[in-house]
């Protein structure tokens, strides 16, 4: 199996529709996200500057939004490691499965908002970055 690289993260922009009432994102699953969307989340009332997420999937697909707000997302893949910025709501992140990733540093009333391939699988996280690093290792 060939595990993906930091390298592999992509961003896409989204269509974004002006109105004068305001804009409007639409997100299409295999268009826009690379995988059929089997669950959607998001995170918010984060205080400003504090750090979410630091943990790998093994099956799932994940497309990464600031719906509102600013963060970073520290993407690893057990030799390289990169900083994604996300600051605008009509820009995605997708983290592949068998990426190290961590939102960090959000600004002050940040939306993280997520797409994701597979519904909730405790069995699917790799919380601990030792097990992660073993898991890259005997995947290669």
């Amino acid at each position: 199996m060939t595990l993906p690289t930091v390298f592999d993260c992509s961003l896409c922009e989204l269509n974004k529709f002006h109105y004068p009432e305001g804009n409007l994102t639409c997100v299409y699953q295999n268009v826009h996200v690379p995988f059929p969307i089997r669950r959607v989340f998001y995170s918010y009332d984060i205080p400003g500057g504090e750090d979410r997420g630091a943990h790998a999937h093994r099956r799932c697909h994940q497309f990464i939004v600031a719906a509102s707000g600013s963060f970073e997302v520290m993407l690893d893949d057990g030799t390289n490691r990169r900083i994604v910025p996300l600051n605008r709501p009509f820009v995605g992140l997708h983290v592949p499965p068998g990426i190290w990733a961590a939102e960090q540093r959000f600004s002050s009333g940040s939306i993280c908002l997520v797409l994701a391939s597979e519904t909730y699988d405790e069995e699917d996280y790799i919380r601990s970055y030792e097990e992660f690093l073993a898991y890259i290792k005997t995947a290669k």
